[in-house]
């Protein structure tokens, strides 16, 4: 397909998740805070309680029956749409990016497996997603929320594990995020709907509703609510190489995602006192020990690595220096430090990078330069040596894909560069 009508796909699908996907996490947000702030003290006859709230200028008064009113309303207002069109656009955003791009976006650089493999690998992961799940929660630990959370999370964790072995890391992140959306939007279509559609027909009929239907809607639906905040973090992800494109990327996930649903536990609980209040420092530390231990200095000696260079290669003034006498500079003579030649990295650049980094991308993939990093001339390579240095030598998460072969030797060639002050000499 042509890169500058993939380009607009992209755009137009991801601003319609973008904006059904506010819409449904806040309509969850709203109606667990709604549940857990009611006043159940002494409600009316039928009710589980009511809430006063104020907003926008006005007041409002909500009640919340036990099962239905006697009566229907003439106007009953359904929450369906918003979840069904955010996972719709966003499996149409998993086949514009990943699915048309396999090669570049998909599948592990340097992986043998086809297109059609892997896309069926992605699709089949997702299904079997939402199997299991409902399995587990129709199972005898649906009546063990805490156990049934547990075995949940380590299924999740063990799905990370496995698309990471044979998907990018982007690849194997997105996809775990496509089966948890897959999920709730399956409680929605399967579970909750379907509930409340119950409810409303023995109301119609005048008989007494089947209490069981809503509580399981209700289950599903905190199920929801504190899965949101890991998928948000996917959703943005691909913007952080150093969580995807670690060695140990799905450890990774499986930690931000205990810190969201710490966070979402406190906002969840903080109606009854502050007894979780602790959970939102542990994520912040559980944060801050994560950034430590994914960085690449953190087991680095603090001593860069220098290598030698003999006195005729290196330039006249460090010659003088290294031959001076020891007194003259207040300690024993060290050998100068080899410079790395900008053209060697240059050489690098052009023949691994600029592929698709260019004002005129060769890349069939690419119109313009992903993320507008051209790396043409050599002032260009020089501003963006930081990122290099973080998606091609720390990370290696480029090449997209590794499609042009970049190897360690080059890529540790460009890190000392770089190092060294990324001297355009």
């Amino acid at each position: 397909m042509d890169p500058h009508i993939t380009e607009w796909l992209n755009l137009a699908v991801r601003w319609i998740h973008m904006i059904v996907g506010i819409a449904w996490i806040g309509a969850s947000f709203y109606f667990v805070w709604l549940e857990n702030n009611l006043n159940r003290v002494n409600p009316k006859t039928g009710l589980s309680g009511d809430l006063w709230a104020i907003h926008g200028g006005g007041i409002y008064h909500l009640e919340k029956y036990k099962l239905a009113p006697p009566k229907m309303p003439e106007n009953l207002h359904w929450f369906k749409w918003e979840a069904y069109f955010t996972w719709i656009s966003g499996i149409c955003l998993l086949f514009i990016v990943y699915y048309l791009n396999a090669k570049i976006y998909l599948i592990a650089p340097g992986a043998d497996m086809e297109p059609s493999t892997a896309i069926a690998i992605g699709i089949g992961a997702l299904v079997a997603g939402w199997l299991i799940y409902d399995f587990l929660c129709d199972s005898s630990l649906g009546k063990q929320p805490a156990l049934l959370g547990l075995v949940l999370f380590l299924g999740l964790v063990g799905a990370a594990y496995g698309l990471s072995q044979v998907f990018s890391g982007r690849g194997a992140y997105i996809h775990v995020g496509a089966i948890i959306g897959t999920i709730m939007v399956g409680n929605v279509f399967r579970v909750i709907m379907p509930a409340q559609r119950g409810l409303v027909k023995a109301i119609e009929e005048n008989r007494e509703p089947d209490p069981e239907l809503p509580a399981k809607g209700l289950l599903r639906s905190r199920h929801n609510n504190y899965l949101t905040l890991p998928v948000l973090f996917i959703m943005i992800s691909n913007h952080f190489p150093s969580t995807y494109g670690s060695e140990y990327n799905w450890l990774i996930l499986a930690g931000l995602a205990v810190f969201s649903v710490l966070v979402r536990h406190y906002f969840n609980t903080r109606h009854d006192g502050q007894k979780y209040a602790w959970t939102v420092p542990v994520a912040a530390l559980g944060m801050i020990a994560l950034a430590f231990v994914t960085s690449p200095y953190a087991n680095q000696p603090s001593t860069p690595v220098t290598a030698t260079a003999p006195a005729s290669q290196a330039p006249a003034s460090h010659a003088a220096e290294s031959t001076a006498p020891a007194g003259e500079h207040g300690s024993a003579t060290q050998p100068a430090a080899a410079g790395i030649s900008f053209a060697k990295v240059h050489e690098v650049i052009q023949n691994r990078c600029t592929e698709c980094h260019s004002a005129t991308p060769t890349n069939a993939a690419f119109r313009t330069a992903p993320a507008g990093v051209i790396l043409d001339t050599p002032e260009e390579i020089q501003t963006n040596a930081p990122r290099i240095v973080a998606q091609a030598v720390q990370t290696k998460v480029m090449p997209l894909g590794n499609l042009t072969q970049m190897t360690d030797e080059e890529r540790a060639l460009v890190g000392k560069w770089v190092q060294q002050g990324a001297l355009l000499q």
